[in-house]
């Protein structure tokens, strides 16, 4: 039997029924890599040879009656998260020989659950694009078709898992970073509620790991089933162990509910600030046929929503507030300048996205305000509904473009085309407020690219979303592999 396509869940079961040995597994998915990768580049840093020697230790444990969640899995991580011994570069040359000494939280995590990690898998530079593409490792393709990203930061994990380069996969979410590449390459991606899971040790070299609170951004799982998603999200909850004095309990409750018929679904497939295009509005549809044949009620419009364009603003002026904190004075004074010429009409994203580069404190704090007040509703909203269905980008995968002005690019949307970056206001509908949000398949294009939704859940009910994530792989299906010859 050929492991590399497997679920985790069906993985651990086999190693415990003495069906397979980690070391086969390992040696299966690191030919299964030297075979494909080349077309995908998907693992940037291999790591085959502590691989095989995790695998070993992995089954000489068994053989002594342990039994760990992730015991004996292959498994990869996203090259921003610290591994002692191997370069966290984040996609940036100058930083090719930053080698930290300590593993971050989650890849301790990890390995303290018996995963065996294969390598580190490919970033966009900075982790600032929706492309995987860098000057150091080069660029990522999709597995479903080598002409187009993998999406963006997390591309190389969701790109690796496609190709069955490992069972399941950790990366981060900022931007959609998690759910956008899962959208785009057919898997499963999980953006926890902000501050559940640990993130020190994924920092941008040669920053400390220090651990610091971040506003956004969050670490998470990425599998081929919803079920795997929970697996590994279990390993990697939690506070961080330099923090646990003054961390709040992050104890997670149940699910609301075990059945599809009893779940209560809101349905958004449009944004008053970008199109959806038909073939991620099939997906939303496909999605909510399911859940309506299941029995769940479901709306499609609900005065209790926050405003999506008030929060898209708010979104992008914190997401960029804080992406000028590693500018140089130079950069940021130029875009000061631009934000200070902007007329005080100008609504536009792309005015948002200067203004919040431009923010000082005291903006920072009504934008926070204005967030809180956005909590507030979509707490209102939860009482009456128990999930979000929604998109994660408006289009399937699109073709690579590297245009260095990225603020130049464009995004086509059934034969128009808009700014580039508006297509982050879906994502930006959960992160801004923090909420948990999982990305499932949901079908595929008209072209057969995957494409996929997200289910918005109430803040630290993460089994909410991943419940319905899953009872919803059993009625349309979930993960299918790409056929073999893709388009090149």
């Amino acid at each position: 039997m050929e492991w590399n396509l497997q679920a985790a869940e069906e993985i651990a079961a086999a190693l415990r029924a003495g069906d397979v040995t980690s070391a086969e597994l390992t040696d299966e998915a690191i030919a299964r890599i030297e075979r494909d990768d080349k077309a995908i580049n998907a693992i940037c840093v291999p790591d085959f040879d502590r691989a095989r020697a995790a695998a070993r230790a992995a089954d000489q444990a068994r053989a002594r009656g342990e039994d760990r969640p992730l015991l004996g899995i292959p498994v990869t991580v996203k090259e921003s998260y610290n591994m002692a011994g191997l370069p966290t570069t984040w996609g940036m040359p100058a930083h090719r020989n930053h080698l930290p000494d300590e593993d971050a939280v989650q890849v301790a995590r990890l390995k303290d659950a018996g995963a065996v990690v294969l390598g580190k898998t490919n970033v966009p530079a900075g982790l600032q694009d929706i492309q995987t593409f860098n000057d150091l490792y080069g660029t990522t393709s999709n597995p479903w078709d080598h002409g187009r990203t993998s999406g963006g930061s997390s591309g190389g994990s969701a790109a690796a898992l496609a190709a069955g380069f490992g069972a399941l996969s950790i990366g981060s979410d900022i931007a959609g970073s998690l759910r956008t590449p899962a959208h785009f390459c057919g898997v499963y991606a999980h953006k926890p509620t902000l501050g559940l899971a640990s993130a020190r040790g994924m920092v941008p070299p040669p920053a400390p790991a220090l651990p610091v609170d971040h506003d956004l951004a969050v670490v998470g799982p990425m599998a081929r089933t919803a079920r795997d998603l929970t697996l590994l999200l279990d390993v990697m909850a939690g506070p961080d162990p330099l923090t646990l004095g003054v961390a709040h309990d992050l104890a997670l409750p149940p699910a609301r509910h075990e059945r599809l018929r009893d779940f209560r679904v809101l349905v958004i497939e449009e944004h008053p600030l970008i199109p959806t295009g038909s073939a991620v509005r099939a997906g939303v549809h496909r999605v909510a046929d399911a859940l309506v044949d299941a029995g769940a009620r479901v709306a499609w419009h609900s005065p209790l929503l926050p405003d999506l364009t008030e929060a898209a603003v708010l979104y992008t002026q914190l997401h960029f507030s804080g992406i000028v904190a590693g500018f140089s004075d130079e950069a940021y004074e130029q875009l000061r300048a631009g934000a200070a010429g902007l007329s005080a009409d100008d609504r536009s994203l792309d005015a948002a996205r200067l203004r919040g580069i431009a923010f000082s404190h005291r903006d920072w704090i009504a934008a926070n305000n204005s967030r809180e007040l956005h909590r507030q509703r979509w707490r209102r909203l939860f009482a009456e509904f128990d999930a979000v269905v929604c998109p994660i980008t408006p289009t399937p995968a699109f073709p690579h473009d590297q245009n260095p002005a990225r603020m130049e690019r464009r995004i086509d949307i059934d034969g128009a085309t808009y700014p580039y970056f508006d297509q982050l206001v879906w994502a930006g509908v959960a992160t801004m407020p923090g909420l948990p949000a999982t990305a499932v398949p949901a079908g595929r294009s008209p072209e057969g690219l995957p494409v996929g939704v997200q289910l918005i859940g109430p803040m630290y009910e993460d089994r909410t979303p991943l419940r319905l994530a899953e009872m919803l792989e059993r009625r349309i299906g979930g993960f299918q592999a790409p056929p073999a010859g893709v388009r090149v």
